[in-house]
């Protein structure tokens, strides 16, 4: 799975339906030697694709946390 990521360029950010396919086959492949007989035989969902950077997402979360703080210590 490290090796499909490795392969995406970083600098244009698009994914093409073959990488999204041959990720898919692959995480099935490994869903397949990993799981166990109570898990279901399709691996779990994987969470949507954000687009923005990690900074742009960290800064989000930070704010989420402070605006928390300040709701509690108020």
């Amino acid at each position: 799975m490290v090796e499909l990521l490795a392969k995406v360029k970083m600098s244009s950010g698009f994914i093409t339906e073959k990488e999204v396919a041959e990720r898919r086959r692959a995480r099935q492949e490994e869903w397949e030697k990993n799981r166990t007989e109570d898990d279901p035989v399709e691996p779990p969902e994987e969470p949507p694709h954000d687009p923005r950077s990690l900074y742009e997402r960290l800064q989000e979360q930070r704010q989420k946390k402070e605006e928390e703080y300040d709701e509690a210590h108020k």
